[in-house]
C-alpha cells in the first residue's frame, strides 16, 4: 500500500468582517502575490525555481518505499526495492525491453540491457521514456555498501530469532533445518561478519563457536560440503582474526574427516560419521561426483601447513595425481562420476561444467595460485580444459549471440546451462590476472554478459536454476526456462564474477548489474519478520512462491561478494594474498619460499 498522500502547503482561513469577504480575498492574496513576484528581478525569480526545483527532486528521491502482502501472511514482493522511484521506473522500462527483444528499445539500451553510461533516448517508433537521469547516477544515491551490511543483518536477525545454532533457517514458517546438526549457516558466515565489520554479531558468534560447537557426534556429514563450508570457514576466520579457536576447531573437524579417504582407490567416500571415525559411499552407488572429490584440496592442503601435519595434503594430492592420469576425458573435459573401488570414471562421454563437475576446474586454477605458481600438473589440467569448453561446449544463442556453456552427451550437444557454470567468468578473470592468455579475460566478459541477462530476462531480475539457449535462426528470445528449472536458490556464482571482472577491469557496469540483483533478492525474497527465502518461480513477479529455505551460502558467499564488489578498497582481501574456495573462504596464496 502506499503511504496516505501529504499535503504540501498551510490553509488559513482570514475572517473579515463579513462571510462574504472570503471569496474577494482570496482573489486579492492571488493579485497580491502575482505584483510582487512580477517586482523581483530575473535572477532573483530564477533562484527560487532553482530552490523549488532542487526541493521537489529531493522529495522524489527519498520518497518512501513501499511494500506489499503475499497472499496473507507473506508479503507478495516481499520487500519492495529502495530505489527511488525514478530508478525504478526507469528499471521497469529496462526490463520491458528485454522482454519485447530486438528490434527496438534492446538494442539501444547499449545492447542487451546495460544501460549503465547512457541516458534512455527515444526510440524510432516508440514512445520516449524520461529522459532524467542514468541507471549510474540513480543508484549512486544509495550508500550499497550499507545496503549489504542492512541484508546480512537481516538476514541474521531471522537466523538468531528462529533458528539459532541450526544448521538452515527456514524463514516462512519461522523455523530451521538440519542437515549435519553443525551449526552450517553461523559457521559459513563468521568470515562474512569479520569482512563487513559486524564486529557484534560475530562475537555472538564466536561466543557460540567456543561453548556450543562440537565435532563429536554421531553423525553422518557429506565430506565435500563439511569441507568448503565448516572446514574452510573455521581455516578463514582464523586467518582473519589471529585467533586459535578457530584453527583449533579446523584440526578437529580435518582429523574427524580423514577416514573418508580409506578406500581401495584413495579416491573418497562421499560421507563420514564424524563421531564413529567411519566413512562410506552413498547408499544407492559406490560412486563419488568428481566435482566433490576434488573441491576439497584447498582447505586440506591449507590444514597441512598450519599443523605441519603432512597427511591432509597428501591425501588430496594423491586424488589430483590420479584424476590427472585417468583415460575417459575429452579435450580435458572430465566425466561426473567416478568410482570409490576401482578409482575409474563412470558416466563415460557425459561433460559439463554445471553440476558435479564445475569446481574441478576452478580448483586447478586456484591449486596453482595457491602453491605459487609451481605445481604445473594442475595448469596444464587447466588449460587443456579451457580448450576443450571452447571446442566442444562453447556456443552462441539466437537472436543475440550470447555466448554460452552448454553440456554434452554421448557426442550430442545440449544449450542446457546451470547457473552454477557462472562461476566461469570469475576464474578466467583470476586467471588472466595470474598471468594466463589475454583472450581468457575476453571470453570471461563475453561469459559474463550471458550470467547477467539470465537475471536481467527474467520478470523478477532473479536467475532461474538453469536455462537452455535458443541456437535457430529467428528466434524470438535467447533464454527458454523449463517449469521444473525456475526456481533460485540465492546462489552466489554471478555476484562472485561479477566481483572478480570489476576488480580487474573497473568497468562500474558490473556493480551496476551487482546492485540490480541486490535489489531484486530484496524485493522478491526477503522476508519481513527476518531472512531471506529461495523462490519456485522467477517468472512470476506478482507470486514467485517462497521455498522457505535460506541456503547457508547466501551469508557466506552471496552477501560477501556483493560487499566485495561494492568495496573500493583494492587491498581488502587482495587478489594477490589470497585465494577464495568455492564457498567464498578466503585463504592465503602461500609465501613462495614454500
Amino acid at each position: 500500500m502506499h503511504p496516505p498522500s501529504r499535503k504540501d502547503f498551510v490553509s488559513l482561513t482570514l475572517t473579515g468582517q463579513g462571510s462574504g469577504n472570503y471569496n474577494n480575498s482570496k482573489q486579492w492574496r492571488r493579485q497580491s502575490c502575482w505584483r510582487k513576484w512580477k517586482r523581483l528581478s530575473r535572477l532573483q525569480r530564477n533562484l527560487i525555481l532553482f530552490t523549488v526545483a532542487l526541493m521537489l527532486l529531493c522529495g522524489i528521491a527519498t520518497y518512501p518505499s513501499v511494500t506489499e502482502h503475499f497472499r496473507g501472511k507473506v508479503s507478495r514482493k516481499i520487500e519492495f526495492s529502495s530505489l527511488p522511484l525514478p530508478c525504478l521506473f526507469l528499471q521497469k522500462q529496462k526490463r520491458a525491453a528485454h522482454k519485447r527483444g530486438p528490434p527496438g528499445l534492446q538494442n539501444r539500451l547499449q545492447k542487451k540491457g546495460n544501460v549503465s553510461d547512457t541516458q534512455v533516448e527515444k526510440v524510432e517508433g516508440e514512445k520516449p521514456l524520461v529522459n532524467l537521469l542514468s541507471w549510474r547516477a540513480c543508484v549512486s544515491e544509495v550508500d550499497r555498501l550499507e545496503a549489504v551490511r542492512d541484508a546480512f543483518r537481516h538476514a541474521w536477525k531471522g537466523y538468531k530469532e528462529f533458528a539459532w545454532g541450526k544448521d538452515e533457517l527456514r524463514p516462512m514458517s519461522k523455523s530451521y533445518g538440519e542437515w549435519f546438526g553443525l551449526g552450517l549457516t553461523l559457521i559459513d558466515a563468521l568470515d562474512t561478519m569479520w569482512i563487513l565489520n559486524l564486529k557484534k554479531e560475530f562475537e555472538e558468534a564466536k561466543t557460540w563457536v567456543s561453548t556450543e560447537l562440537s565435532f563429536n557426534k554421531n553423525v553422518d556429514v557429506n565430506l565435500f560440503e563439511s569441507t568448503i563450508r565448516i572446514l574452510g570457514g573455521l581455516l578463514s576466520t582464523y586467518h582473519l582474526t589471529g585467533d586459535t579457536l578457530f584453527l583449533d576447531k579446523a584440526k578437529d573437524l580435518g582429523r574427524r574427516l580423514m577416514p573418508a579417504f580409506n578406500t581401495p582407490s584413495k579416491i573418497p567416500y562421499s560421507d563420514v560419521n564424524i563421531g564413529k571415525g567411519t566413512a562410506h559411499p552413498p547408499r544407492w552407488t559406490s560412486d563419488s561426483t568428481v566435482a566433490e572429490v576434488t573441491s576439497i584440496q584447498l582447505e586440506f592442503r591449507e590444514l597441512s601447513r598450519l599443523t605441519q601435519d603432512t597427511r591432509y595434503q597428501a591425501a588430496v594430492d594423491e586424488v589430483m595425481q590420479k584424476v590427472h592420469k585417468l583415460e575417459g576425458k575429452q579435450d580435458g573435459l572430465v566425466p561426473m562420476f567416478i568410482n570409490t573401488n576401482s578409482g575409474q570414471f563412470t558416466h563415460l562421454g557425459m561433460f559439463t561444467l554445471g553440476a558435479r563437475a564445475d569446481s574441478y576446474y576452478e580448483y586447478l586454477l586456484k591449486q596453482w595460485i595457491q602453491g605459487g605458481k609451481k605445481e604445473t600438473a594442475l595448469l596444464e589440467d587447466y588449460l587443456q580444459a579451457l580448450e576443450g569448453v571452447k571446442k566442444n561446449l562453447l556456443k552462441k544463442s539466437s537472436p543475440n549471440r550470447l555466448t554460452f556453456v552448454g553440456e554434452l552427451s554421448h557426442g550430442r550437444f545440449s544449450p542446457k546451462m546451470d547457473h552454477l557454470v557462472c562461476f566461469l567468468p570469475g576464474t578466467l578473470a583470476l586467471g588472466a590476472h595470474h598471468g594466463l592468455p589475454a583472450d581468457h579475460m575476453e571470453l570471461a566478459k563475453q561469459l559474463m554478459e550471458t550470467c547477467y541477462q539470465m537475471y536481467a530476462q527474467m520478470e523478477t531480475g532473479l536467475s532461474p536454476e538453469i536455462v537452455h539457449f535458443n541456437m535457430h535462426e529467428g528466434s524470438i528470445g535467447d533464454v527458454d526456462v523449463k517449469l521444473a528449472d525456475r526456481h533460485n536458490l540465492l546462489r552466489p556464482e554471478t555476484v562472485e564474477s561479477l566481483f572478480y571482472l570489476y576488480r580487474f577491469t573497473k568497468d562500474r557496469k558490473y556493480r551496476d548489474w551487482g546492485w540490480e540483483i541486490l535489489q531484486n533478492f530484496n524485493k522478491y525474497t526477503k522476508v519481513s519478520t527476518g531472512g531471506y527465502t529461495s523462490i519456485n518461480n522467477v517468472r512470476d513477479p506478482e507470486y514467485p512462491s517462497p521455498r522457505d529455505k535460506m541456503e547457508s551460502f547466501f551469508l557466506g558467499e552471496t552477501l560477501k561478494y556483493l560487499y566485495l564488489l561494492f568495496s573500493d578498497d583494492p587491498e581488502l582481501l587482495s587478489l594477490d594474498k589470497y585465494v577464495f574456495n568455492t564457498e567464498a573462504h578466503p585463504l592465503p596464496i602461500w609465501p613462495t619460499a614454500q
